[in-house]
């Protein structure tokens, strides 16, 4: 039987480059969609002759109602090992199986760096004025060394971030609903007691939680309201952990320095988007896990994935 292969959101043309997908030749055709499809109706529509699809991240939702509509659909293929948006129970009781790839922590852990240290250093607008004739030195730089880094989550990203902070000369803490003093100990860092303690206390704030019912909100109004008038903030997990409409009051408000972020609630952020002018918003369109390496393993694991399920073997199967 021949299969036919849809691979989302190619946005940069990389997919094809990325793997072996001739390893499927002869009885998989790939087709690459290098334009997001936004809605229900035009993903039922782009994907009905379609077996298999393969989709990055949680980009794209797959609930039970769209699931439904792709009666051809067998194999699943979402890049990571963990997925909050796709609806396991309907994809069983479709036939649908789902499988993942593994992600390296490393990519994200770097982007988080480039992102504080652009908002410290004021590197955008120092090099916009540069670029464009404007001041000689426009901004006054925030200090690392010293600092408290605050970070809202200690698993294999946090952890990773916390240690190049302290390499940085500064002073890590740690908070999230299951963080034992023990694990903060173990990483070198202190233990916040609550999430206003750390949110009050630290001169950057970094985000590196799982989003789930617990998560989903973390940060509102009134946790904003917390942080100091000099401190920074960097989402670079889930845009839902902190609320959009929040910070964009925080930023216009002037009541935080500035933010960073690599998520939002809707992507591809539309063109209209309040969040693209806000002020003292640095702002990328979630790299946080788009390197050479992470795309290699994404793809060739996709690869990987459809071969061991066409050979009755499914591999890397994912769960809720």
């Amino acid at each position: 039987m021949h299969h036919r292969c849809a691979v989302l959101d190619d946005y940069q043309g990389v997919a094809a480059a990325s793997a072996d997908w001739a390893a499927l030749a002869g009885e998989v055709d790939v087709v690459t969609f290098a334009e997001h499809l936004g809605t229900e109706d035009e993903l039922a529509a782009a994907l009905a002759d379609f077996d298999i699809v393969v989709t990055l991240r949680e980009r794209v939702p797959f609930p039970a109602s769209l699931i439904a509509r792709l009666p051809r659909l067998r194999l699943l293929v979402a890049s990571g090992m963990r997925n909050s948006v796709i609806d396991f129970a309907a994809a069983e009781a479709h036939g649908v199986t789902v499988c993942g790839t593994e992600s390296s922590p490393t990519p994200p852990v770097e982007l988080t760096w480039a992102l504080l240290l652009g908002l410290a250093r004021g590197l955008v607008p120092e090099n916009a004025a540069l670029r464009a004739g404007g001041p000689w030195q426009s901004t006054l730089g925030a200090d690392l060394a010293g600092q408290r880094l605050g970070l809202l989550g200690l698993g294999k990203i946090g952890s990773r971030v916390a240690r190049i902070g302290l390499a940085f000369g500064m002073d890590i803490v740690a908070w999230s609903q299951n963080l034992a003093p023990e694990r903060a100990a173990e990483v070198g860092v202190a233990h916040a007691g609550t999430r206003e303690e750390l949110l009050s206390g630290s001169d950057f704030v970094s985000v590196h939680l799982a989003l789930g019912d617990r998560t989903r909100g973390l940060l509102g109004a009134a946790e904003l309201a917390l942080m100091k008038p000099t401190s920074y903030l960097i989402n670079t997990s889930r845009a839902a952990i902190v609320d959009q409409e929040a910070l964009l009051a925080a930023l216009h408000a002037g009541t935080i320095a500035g933010a960073a972020v690599d998520v939002f609630d809707e992507e591809p952020l539309p063109a209209d988007h309040p969040l693209r002018t806000a002020p003292r918003l640095l702002a990328t369109p979630h790299l946080g896990y788009v390197t050479r390496g992470n795309y290699r393993r994404y793809y060739g694991q996709a690869v990987e994935d459809i071969r061991a399920y066409l050979a009755g073997v499914p591999i890397r199967r994912l769960e809720p």
